[in-house]
């Protein structure tokens, strides 16, 4: 048998599948797509979901995939052993309502034995238990003698996920030799030793259940393999585990590399090579993406594995930040095969040096809350950390259970664990409550999922606005009906329309549908379930009728504004590349008729100079009047020109790609004006960040950026008149006034000061002494706390040494101000806890420093109370 790569394994498995009709198709993102149920892809058949239950039609009945997975159930486990992993390639070919068990075990065989060259005596098939079907065929047809097939329960061959389709499995395992067996005398497969690995699993989804384990057969019978690269490639390269891997090898040797360590020399060393190899790879791929780090969801999976590997890059010695260099490799080993890689990798490098940088700090101030926390249970004599405590590490700093464990046990110290994860289950059930209710496809179930799935609607308005069709579908809102009447609601969907589905964060078109017998009012149009349009409003008057030729037309005026809002768009997104770096990628956007909302990818909040420089080169290029071009293409011809690709978009093989000049070249399937002169004028009004690393700028065009100006005019005007000024000479007029209002500032509190030193009169008669320290309680009327503070400066010169306490009433309320000088802070002296004695005396609460405190109240008839209090806190202090 030859020594396949991890790429030439890959590309072997999806020509072979095509060879036998399939369609290849790319890798989906890793986001899944309308699927509430998961946070990430985590198997070959989750994007193809609605494939196999019916809800949209395949683009072939024969497909095959190698797509990028994460599974993050088992994340503890990754590093200590060297099977467990969080990323991973799955190998896939799919049947829907085509071939069935006989072509998918025969091609199984075939892939195996002759393609790849594995020893067909070192092969063995399991069923399940009941499924003599494929028992027959392994047996009869392929030849596998009855004793090496094995037949299992439903718990190992046996797939479903609640209610829907499921069905019976059938794998294969590979014998690996003795060396890697457990050496038992019972050892055979099913065995949990590394000597039998599975490689393939061919699911039979043959039936339905209904929720309550009641099984009915599938009219379309579906084939789901899955096969991890990965696996396939320790099996055919004979090593110990997918860290041995030719891929993944070449990244753990990075990794010691960075260390300056060797694998398995050191056990513990072990550990954190594995954690850092594949949690770069997850890293890496999300990134890609688009997922950026966050502190719930997917986004907190991402930062989570980021932190993780950090954290063992610490463990090995590693200085600085080193995961976005490590990242280079990732990229170099798998961009063929995902060229995404390469084509945000400035972005994946700036994303994770800052957030592993934010880490470094955060790490830091962790550190430093837990050993307030080891210094509270030393003076409490105790030698547990609560559950508690270790969980708020873990929640807010980022710090994982068994970094706190390692670091308290270094003390003699131990953390409540059990407690731990109890706080972890409390806050995962908060989170599965706040799940929404879905269908199997792990989305809001809807009345357009009633609908033939044969029904699909072409869009026919990038050059029209108005158009002809038969009305299709008619959706009540609960119910698919054949008509709606005068002031009922629903939506209507039609076999073709100009009218443009929110889609892209371009909002839909609104308009007017209009047969013989009625006229629909369009509210709203989306893309919903299975390729349909549906156009969202009421039935303005008449009836509106299955079957009936409609006459379709778009509101000219929203759909105008909204083509300049997206258009400006792209020209904003290119500017912002140009001013801020390569890095910048769309993160998101809404455009609608009245503004544009733009997220991009930046690290920082731009500045005063970097916005001028956008808003400058957007409006040349307006002003420039560039045609605006859009080509229909290839997805790989339109990445050969550069055409910019937004995160996780689901691209068809043919794509749009619209020109604007010879500046900004993107792919979109959005509508857009014939020239940027028309756009008129573009104008930033707001730039703030929305999410770690994610900045959203919000902006106008058009009549839109006129209104605004209009209003800034008038408001200009307003402030003119209130300040008695021409509006040439505002600023100058207004400089003034704040000079002569902070001369009056100024002379006000001097006023104040004096009147207060009036108010005090002879006080130094109620010093009392404590030794060398003098303590002076001060009762005034009618002091605000700024004249208080100055007051209180006076009297601790005047003493000299020691406590100075000043309350004053002000109606109903109470200033209280405690001073301490710095030797009888020395010597004792804390203002801080005298402040906390003695506010409650006044109806507050208040603290500070040791030299300074202060505090509110709102009960002055306890002002004597508090300062007699506050003479003897000072007293004892002193003592």
């Amino acid at each position: 048998m030859k020594n396949y790569g991890v790429n030439e394994l890959r590309k072997m498995f999806l020509e072979f599948f095509e060879s036998k009709g399939h369609l290849k198709m790319n890798s989906f993102s890793l986001i899944p797509h309308n699927d509430n149920s998961l946070l990430l892809i985590n198997s070959g058949m989750a994007p193809l979901k609605p494939y196999f239950t019916g809800q949209e039609i395949p683009p072939r009945r024969r497909v095959t995939t190698c797509q990028k997975c994460i599974r993050t159930g088992d994340i503890e486990n990754v590093g200590k052993t060297a099977r467990h992993g969080t990323f991973f390639e799955m190998l896939g070919n799919f049947s829907f309502g085509d071939y069935f068990k006989h072509d998918a075990i025969h091609w199984t065989w075939e892939f195996l034995t002759e393609v790849v060259g594995l020893d067909k005596n070192r092969l063995y098939p399991s069923v399940y238990l009941e499924d003599d079907e494929a028992f027959d065929i392994w047996n009869k047809e392929i030849g596998v003698d009855k004793d090496r097939i094995f037949r299992f329960g439903k718990e190992d061959n046996f797939w479903e996920h609640g209610a829907g389709p499921c069905g019976p499995c059938s794998e294969v395992y590979y014998d690996r030799g003795e060396k890697y067996g457990c050496g038992k005398p019972g050892c055979t497969v099913g065995c949990d030793c590394d000597r039998y690995m599975e490689v393939w699993n061919n699911v039979f989804t043959q039936f339905d259940n209904d929720g309550h384990n009641n099984y009915t057969e599938l009219e379309q019978k579906n084939i789901d393999t899955g096969m991890g690269l990965e696996r396939l490639a320790v099996v055919v390269q004979d090593v110990d585990s997918i860290f041995d891997v030719d891929t993944i090898k070449a990244l753990r040797d990075k990794v010691c590399e960075m260390a300056g360590v060797t694998y398995e020399e050191d056990a513990n060393t072990d550990v954190s090579i594995r954690v850092i190899t594949d949690h770069i790879r997850s890293v890496t791929f999300m990134t890609s993406d688009g997922i950026l780090p966050s502190n719930e969801g997917r986004g907190y999976v991402l930062r989570r594995l980021l932190r993780r590997a950090a954290r063992h890059g610490r463990l090995l010695g590693i200085k600085g930040a080193f995961l976005a260099e490590l990242s280079k490799t990732v990229i170099e080993v798998s961009k063929d095969a995902y060229p995404e890689l390469a084509e945000k990798q400035e972005h994946i490098f700036a994303t994770l040096n800052t957030e592993e940088e934010n880490f470094n700090k955060t790490i830091d101030q962790g550190l430093s809350i837990l050993n307030g926390y080891v210094e509270d249970m030393k003076a409490k004599g105790e030698k547990t950390l609560s559950g508690e405590h270790a969980f708020k590490l873990y929640d807010t700093y980022g710090f994982p259970l068994d970094l706190t464990v390692e670091i308290l046990e270094e003390s003699g110290f131990a953390a409540d664990e059990e407690g731990f994860k109890a706080c972890m289950q409390e806050q995962r059930e908060r989170a599965r409550k706040a799940r929404k209710t879905t269908n199997y496809m792990g989305a809001d179930a809807t009345v357009y999922e009633q609908i033939d799935v044969a029904i699909t609607t072409e869009f026919v308005g990038y050059d029209r606005l108005t158009h002809e069709s038969e009305i299709v579908a008619i959706a009540g809102e609960d119910a698919v009906v054949d008509s709606l009447s005068e002031g009922e609601n629903g939506s209507i969907l039609v076999k073709e329309t100009p009218f443009y589905a929110t889609m892209g964060g371009q909002c839909g078109d609104a308009g007017v549908i209009e047969t013989a017998t009625g006229k629909f009012i369009v509210k709203d149009t989306i893309k919903v379930v299975g390729g349909k349009i549906a156009h969202i409003g009421y039935v303005e008057n008449g009836e509106i009728k299955l079957h009936d030729t409609a006459k379709l037309s778009v509101d000219a005026d929203k759909r105008l504004h909204t083509c300049m809002n997206h258009s400006a768009t792209h020209l904003l997104q290119k500017a912002l590349k140009m001013v801020l770096g390569g890095h910048v990628e769309q993160a998101g956007s809404y455009v609608d008729q009245d503004r544009l909302r733009f997220d991009f990818t930046h690290n920082q909040a731009l500045s005063k100079e970097e916005i001028e420089q956008v808003e400058a080169i957007v409006n040349e290029k307006i002003a420039e009047d560039l045609p605006v071009v859009t080509k229909v293409m290839s997805l790989e011809e339109a990445k050969k020109t550069g055409a910019m690709a937004l995160f996780g978009e689901k691209y068809g093989e043919t794509v749009r790609v619209v020109n604007m000049g010879d500046f900004s070249i993107e792919l979109c399937g959005g509508t857009h004006v014939e020239k940027t002169g028309v756009i008129a004028t573009f104008k930033i009004v707001s730039e703030a960040g929305v999410a770690a690393g994610v900045r959203r700028i919000e902006a106008l065009t058009s009549r839109g950026a006129f209104a605004y100006y209009h209003n800034l005019e008038n408001t200009l005007k307003q402030a003119s008149a209130a300040a008695k000024a021409e509006p040439a000479n505002l600023v100058e007029k207004i400089e003034g006034m704040l000079a002569e209002i902070k001369q009056l500032q100024s002379e006000n509190q001097k006023l104040k000061d004096k009147m207060a030193k009036a108010a005090v009169g002879d006080v130094l008669s109620d010093v009392v002494s404590v030794g060398d320290y003098k303590v002076l309680p001060v009762s005034v009327s009618g002091v605000d706390m700024n004249a208080l503070r100055n007051l209180g400066d006076e009297m601790k010169t005047k003493i000299a040494s020691g406590v100075v306490i000043l309350a004053s009433d002000m109606g109903d309320k109470v200033n209280l101000i405690v001073m301490a000088t710095d030797d009888a802070v020395k010597a004792g002296a804390h203002a801080g806890n005298i402040i906390k004695k003695i506010a409650p005396m006044v109806g507050g609460g208040g603290g500070g420093r040791p030299n300074m405190a202060q505090a509110g109240g709102k009960n002055p008839a306890g002002i004597k109370d508090a300062l007699d209090a506050g003479v003897k806190e000072a007293e004892a202090q002193l003592s």
